[in-house]
């Protein structure tokens, strides 16, 4: 996380110092809330909390981390999704004034979830036992419905978010092909395959930290109480996370570099 804070604080300042002559870029808007969503988690686990701190607002920044990282991705690629195919003016999703409702929507509604997660958590929570190394022991009736329901629903975002990275890297693809048909060399299509590969890298960071995470999450919030196999399950999920977390390391290299060429 030490790492992962240093890159953030580093990039949070070259967005605050050097590029604000793009300021106005929908696209800066995105990246810098997904910046902010990377710098705090890292706040949030930059120092040793107890188990009954982390189940309440630990899990929670956890998880507002990252599906906050999650859906701005998405907007991000369909931010450049909309550049390259349909470049001919600027389309209303691509406005500043839009990303900054859009964004604030999202914080919202992830802020919501996760508030209202950490009072029922305090409300119905169970006393410490020596099987409490799981949140899941200390989680009452309503917060466990709760919880279940909440992480279905974000495993359907990851999904739509996924299928529609791939659909958008997809299209980006036809069109640099049809642009190299017509255009052989010119600028204008090396631009646009800097742009594919951009997506792909994009696409790439997030089916590494994302995908084994959503592979295993789902069957252990449905089936850890009533599955033999459920440790198993939970220590799967465990190293799943670590991966996932992980992505707080590679977003700042890999915008700050897809940032800096002015390629993506």
């Amino acid at each position: 996380y030490q790492v992962g804070l240093l890159l953030n604080g580093f990039i949070i300042n070259f967005y605050c110092c050097q590029a604000r002559q793009q300021a106005s870029r929908s696209l800066m808007v995105y990246l810098k809330n997904l910046t902010a969503a990377d710098f705090l988690l890292c706040i949030s686990f930059s120092s040793p909390i107890g188990q009954e701190l982390y189940c309440s607002f630990g899990a929670s920044a956890l998880y507002l981390n990252m599906y906050a990282s999650i859906i701005f991705m998405g907007y991000i690629a369909a931010n450049r999704y909309l550049k390259i195919v349909h470049p001919s003016g600027t389309h209303v999703l691509q406005t500043v004034r839009t990303a900054h409702i859009v964004s604030m929507v999202t914080w919202v509604f992830l802020l919501a979830a996760s508030i209202t997660y950490t009072i029922l958590f305090f409300i119905t929570e169970k006393p410490l036992t020596s099987n409490s190394i799981r949140c899941d022991y200390m989680l009452g009736t309503s917060v466990t419905l709760f919880y279940k329901i909440i992480h279905v629903s974000c495993a359907i975002i990851f999904l739509v978010v996924f299928i529609c990275l791939v659909f958008f890297y997809y299209s980006t693809s036809c069109r640099v092909l049809q642009v190299q048909q017509s255009q052989l060399a010119s600028s204008g299509s090396e631009k646009l395959v800097k742009s594919r590969r951009n997506m792909l890298v994009l696409v790439s960071i997030f089916c590494v930290c994302f995908v084994p995470y959503h592979l295993v999450r789902l069957p252990y919030t449905i089936l850890w109480d009533s599955c033999p196999a459920g440790w198993i399950l939970y220590y799967l999920k465990e190293l799943a996370t670590m991966v996932s977390v992980f992505n707080i390391c590679l977003d700042p290299l890999v915008y700050f570099y897809l940032f800096s060429i002015s390629s993506f």
